[in-house]
């Protein structure tokens, strides 16, 4: 993600309803549990209300209907297919979507109820599910998505399903909708073990109106339909990714298509496509014009390319840009170029390398931050002038030790810059050369993983010996603002 002003705490609002917005939803009651331990939490750091201990989603079939673009109402049905890591139970899904009409499991239906005070969906198994053993969990729903509000901004901002009414007339005005859902709102429209440390790939089905287009993450691989009917289109992120970083679109859009580039596992060319709506095109496309070769110089520096595919969704409304997997959700007044070169660095740290816990974030961050400060230098700019610059903001504003200890610390200016001085003062401690064979490393070592602060430290002092843990260890640990590093 890519907002340097985020500053407030992540509160979670929002009751899942019934129809309209005032009728609870009626449905049996779960049967007494077996003797089972009870259903725990994951246990983050800063949402410690997500997600299910023992739950392994691997794949989430997900069938979308959008109507009416522009308005918030959507149909869905979702089929999970999981394991466990302990006994379970029962499933204790993240959401708050809109109502839920039944749930299968295995293909038979099963008990089920919402909690709308833990933003949970319950369902009864039949049995319990074992480690080892996969099953699939099959949610139809449909209506209006719930609310997971994250008043971190200067103005209200809901996460989840995002609803772009159209405005004027003519053949080229649409309403749009997209998925915005970092760090926690994908559960507002979809039934998920919302949580990074559970990262899963995904088959996206979006049946759009005639004149609109869908696009997800991942790789396209089919659109069906009738000439002047509906449309349904079918994505496919082979890779898993992290629920947060699920991207999904529809809009009259203007798809721009580029000749692979050569720089994915095993020299494998990714797929380039971008998608501007209507009158955007002349506005934004400079920002992206150079996507090819920041696809070279970060894979130069951090190895290839880790997915299929990659491009932009350009979206209207004032919001943040976000790395979502494959297709960066970038607002039309975010289209400039080092926002793009952030947002494509996440596409490794963040979508391929994920957190295991929130606190953690500033591996996102920093990496994606300290990016930017590579394709400069790549580009005949002064990097360590960048550096000072970042060390100056935090000497004037503050700064803390990078693990976050509060969500209003989660995408604070020490997650990004401190985090990416961070990475400066490993580079400068052990040189360029011994620099680039960690970070390779490091991204071959995580890959479709989840790391904690530590695993890094770890690798550093296996790889770069005490120089550069210290380094690294330095910024990550002190309470105040070390000495700026110096390259030479």
């Amino acid at each position: 993600m890519m907002n340097e002003n985020r500053c407030g705490a992540f509160i979670l609002l929002g009751l899942l309803l019934c129809g309209g917005r005032g009728e609870a939803l009626s449905v049996p009651t779960l049967p007494p549990p077996t003797a089972l331990p009870a259903p725990r939490t994951i246990g983050d750091s800063i949402f410690p209300s997500l997600g299910q201990a023992g739950l392994d989603v691997l794949n989430y079939d997900l069938s979308l209907t959008v109507v009416r673009p522009g308005t918030p109402q959507l149909q869905g049905e979702v089929t999970l297919t999981l394991t466990a890591t302990q006994p379970l139970s029962q499933i204790r899904l993240d959401f708050v979507g809109p109502t839920v009409s039944a749930v299968r499991w295995n293909g038979r239906p099963v008990v089920f109820r919402t909690d709308s005070a833990a933003q949970k969906l319950l369902v009864a198994l039949p049995k319990p599910l074992l480690p080892g053993t996969q099953a699939t969990l099959t949610v139809s729903y449909a209506g209006t998505p719930g609310i997971v509000r994250d008043p971190d901004f200067t103005f209200p901002v809901d996460l989840g399903w995002q609803s772009v009414p159209a405005a004027g007339t003519g053949a080229d005005v649409a309403g749009a909708n997209f998925a915005l859902s970092e760090p926690n709102g994908t559960h507002s429209f979809l039934p998920s073990n919302d949580h990074p440390s559970d990262k899963a790939t995904f088959t996206t089905r979006i049946t759009v109106p005639a004149g609109f287009t869908a696009a997800a993450s991942g790789v396209q691989v089919s659109q069906t339909g009738t000439q002047n009917g509906p449309q349904t289109f079918v994505f496919s992120q082979a890779q898993p990714i992290p629920t947060y970083a699920l991207g999904i679109h529809v809009n009259k859009f203007q798809r721009v298509d580029s000749p692979g580039v050569p720089v994915g596992v095993g020299g494998a060319p990714v797929q380039r496509r971008d998608y501007f709506p209507p009158g955007t095109f002349f506005q934004a496309k400079g920002a992206y014009a150079r996507t090819d070769e920041m696809l070279r110089v970060l894979s130069g520096w951090f190895g290839p390319y880790p997915f299929g595919a990659y491009g932009v969704a350009i979206v209207t409304p004032q919001l943040p840009a976000l790395e979502t997997a494959t297709l960066t959700t970038m607002p039309l007044t975010s289209s400039r170029e080092p926002v793009a070169l952030h947002e494509l660095a996440h596409q490794w740290f963040g979508n391929d390398i994920t957190p295991a816990d929130w606190s953690d974030v500033w591996l996102n961050e920093g990496f994606a931050t300290y990016a930017e400060l590579l394709w400069a230098q790549s580009d005949g700019q002064d990097g360590q002038a960048m550096a000072a610059r970042w060390w100056a903001t935090l000497n004037q504003f503050g700064t803390r030790p990078l693990v976050a200890r509060r969500a209003e610390q989660l995408f604070d200016t020490s997650a990004y810059r401190r985090g990416a001085l961070a990475l400066h003062a490993l580079r400068v401690a052990v040189g360029d050369a011994q620099f680039r064979a960690f970070l390779q490393a490091y991204v071959a070592r995580s890959s479709g993983g989840t790391v904690r602060t530590d695993d890094l430290v770890t690798l550093a002092r296996a790889l770069t010996g005490p120089i550069g843990e210290a380094a690294l260890r330095l910024w990550i640990e002190s309470p105040t603002l070390p000495p700026l590093p110096k390259l030479p």
